[in-house]
């Protein structure tokens, strides 16, 4: 997460937060159909969807191929990245706008990409899923399911409370005349009292 930092006096700054926004639950693809759906209801052997594109609703059912977004990876030469990854990435990239469209050429999709996800698997990484990876990117942006906004917080060096307090205390004392200490005289001592030494008894006490 970045921050931008503009210095509005000596102390006090005003940092702008670009925070990436989320919201994908229940937005699934299904196999054979363009763009992605909203999961409306759910019944026993279908779901009622929504289309982001057209707004329109029909049942998919379980024998059609669903994948949830939050689900699908891309291959890469190393570990698979999720496409919520690549979807932020994109986010930063484009500063929280559209992405290229994804019907430009193959060249020019496929160097846009490398730019996103440079490692991607070549050989199992077809266009067809790059092309649906802008395109589904572009979707969720336009509906709001994408976001990066800033957020406005006014810091500065601040003392803490405690530390307030202490110079408001010292600030105080300052203005206030300081009185002279009072001297003391020396208390007279105490002449010593001679205690008489007990009486000790010795022998035994038998035939007394």
């Amino acid at each position: 997460m970045k921050q931008k930092m503009i210095e509005r006096n000596r102390k006090e700054f005003l940092i702008l937060t670009k925070i990436k926004y989320m919201d994908l639950q229940g937005i699934i693809s299904i196999s054979g159909r363009p763009g992605l759906f909203k999961i409306i209801t759910q019944g026993k052997s279908n779901v009622i969807v929504e289309s982001l594109i057209d707004k329109k609703r029909f049942p998919a059912f379980a024998s059609e191929k669903i994948s949830s977004i939050e689900d699908i990876s891309i291959f890469t030469d190393a570990e698979d990245v999720k496409l919520t990854d690549v979807f932020s990435t994109l986010l930063t990239q484009n500063d929280g706008k559209e992405a290229i469209n994804h019907k430009v050429e193959e060249a020019v999709l496929r160097k846009t990409f490398e730019g996103v996800l440079p490692n991607y698997d070549i050989d199992r990484v077809y266009l067809s899923d790059i092309r649906k990876v802008f395109q589904w990117y572009n979707l969720l942006l336009k509906e709001g399911l994408l976001k990066k906004e800033e957020v406005a917080a006014e810091v500065g060096e601040k003392p803490a409370k405690a530390e307030k307090e202490s110079k408001k205390v010292k600030a105080d004392a300052a203005k206030k005349p300081s009185k002279p200490a009072a001297s003391k005289e020396p208390k007279a001592a105490k002449p010593a009292v001679s205690k008489k030494a007990p009486v000790v008894k010795t022998g035994s006490s038998r035939g007394k």
